[in-house]
């Protein structure tokens, strides 16, 4: 299912997050890999582990029996050294040694050579022992043969080392395929149905992939309480999360959570807030110059949507509008760290026109959601500071979107439909260049 594709663990296996179709009719796809394991999983590298572990087993054994027979050598030489003595003792023998006291020092001997007969019994075990060693050993190395023969000249780390390759080949590739032309949205995949008509709910755009923590923001207005939920499993469970209590009410629901740092619109005000959800505590504050507020400029459905942030493939973005523009919507890069305005653009495009917007790839795309009939019908370009109108169709399912946000992480739209968590795919249209070409 487009849940499973969405939201796979990169340790399950591959992902496929975009698709385009070139001009030439190839198919082209965005993929991630799974994390790279140490040691594949096919038939061919467990039976050559047990092999391995069978000749370590051989290699324990043969140290004892070469420990043990060093021991039984030292005694079966000083056996030796005792028994040629005893027979020079017996050929010195003169007439004057009485034959009893004879008899008693060679009992006394021989009892001295009794233990000599386990230690030949033992060395019998050893010899069968390594008869049965050799010959095992003679099927590990035809085993062994056969495997390297069906595996090629390469030895396990050459084979390694090209995977290796081949991986980063790949994630290169990846990369190249990270930014593309918005030419499809997906049907609706319904998350989870929960909280009042207006909200916002995400993950953050910068975690690893192991993170798959959601955040959940009810109401547009003057709320302070952010839900955490574990994973997206638990979220949609409605189990598992804690409650972090905002110092400062917020407004609208153009939050987004970025590097472990929520930033939102501090309820009537201007002012961007970035609170860091380890600390608990807001890391900087800066009012953002001459954005509107209060409703002054918001989206066509309202709810104090004044400013929205966004997070896209190149970094921060706030999406607002001022008195001087005359209320078309600006697009500002912010700095991360100080909240200050690196750039901005004016689309020339009348905010309370739009019901929602997001950013891909420094690309603003503007929609009507706020109808039923939704499209993406209007793009803005960063790069060149240009626009053009489009005609991108998507199922608005429940008739009111509040919230819309684009996750580069996950390549997925994020909606607040009429109180449903919805997730969107999206279809980029990528040009790739080779090397070469």
């Amino acid at each position: 299912t487009p849940l499973q594709t969405l939201f796979q663990s990169p340790e399950e296996g591959w992902q496929l997050y975009t698709s385009a179709q070139a001009p030439d009719g190839k198919c082209i796809c965005t993929a991630v890999i799974p994390a790279q394991s140490t040691c594949s999983r096919d038939g061919r590298s467990r039976e050559l582990r047990q092999l391995m572990e069978k000749v370590q087993n051989v290699s324990q054994s043969m140290e004892v029996l070469e420990l043990r027979t060093y021991r039984d050598l030292q005694y079966v030489r000083s056996m030796e050294t005792l028994m040629r003595s005893l027979d020079a003792r017996l050929r010195a023998a003169d007439g004057s040694l009485s034959a009893k006291n004879f008899q008693q020092e060679l009992k006394d001997r021989m009892s001295e050579l009794l233990p000599l007969s386990s230690v030949l019994e033992q060395y019998k075990a050893d010899t069968r022992t390594i008869v049965r060693l050799r010959e095992e050993v003679r099927n590990l190395s035809s085993s062994l043969a056969a495997i390297q023969e069906e595996m090629g000249a390469y030895g396990y780390e050459d084979l390694q080392q090209r995977v290796m390759a081949l991986e980063a080949r790949l994630h290169a590739c990846a990369q190249k395929l990270g930014c593309g032309k918005l030419t499809g949205v997906s049907n609706p995949i319904t998350i989870r149905a929960m909280g009042s008509r207006f909200g916002s709910w995400m993950t953050d755009t910068m975690a690893p992939s192991a993170d798959s923590r959601v955040w959940y923001m009810d109401g547009y207005y003057k709320g302070r309480r952010v839900l955490e939920f574990r994973t997206l499993g638990d979220f949609i469970k409605g189990q598992n999360f804690i409650q972090h209590l905002l110092p400062q009410p917020w407004a609208g629901t153009g939050h987004v959570v970025y590097n472990g740092s929520l930033f939102y619109n501090k309820y009537q005000s201007n002012v961007v807030v970035k609170y860091h959800f380890r600390s608990r505590s807001v890391l900087v504050q800066r009012s953002l110059p001459g954005a509107g507020y209060n409703n002054t400029f918001p989206y066509s459905w309202g709810g104090f949507s004044d400013m929205d942030f966004m997070v896209d493939e190149s970094g921060l973005w706030a999406v607002y509008t001022t008195n001087q523009n005359a209320g078309n919507i600006v697009v500002s890069r912010l700095d991360p760290h100080t909240l200050e305005v690196v750039r901005s653009w004016d689309t020339g495009y009348p905010k309370r026109s739009a019901g929602e917007a997001f950013m891909i790839c420094g690309v603003l795309y503007v929609t009507n959601s706020h109808l039923a009939g939704a499209k993406v019908y209007f793009a803005y370009f960063t790069n060149t500071s240009s626009y053009e109108y489009t005609d991108v169709p998507f199922h608005n399912q429940y008739s009111h979107i509040s919230m819309l946000d684009y996750n580069p992480r996950e390549r997925a739209l994020y909606t607040w439909n009429n109180g449903h968590q919805v997730l969107y795919n999206v279809t980029l249209f990528h040009v790739i260049s080779t090397a070469g070409d």
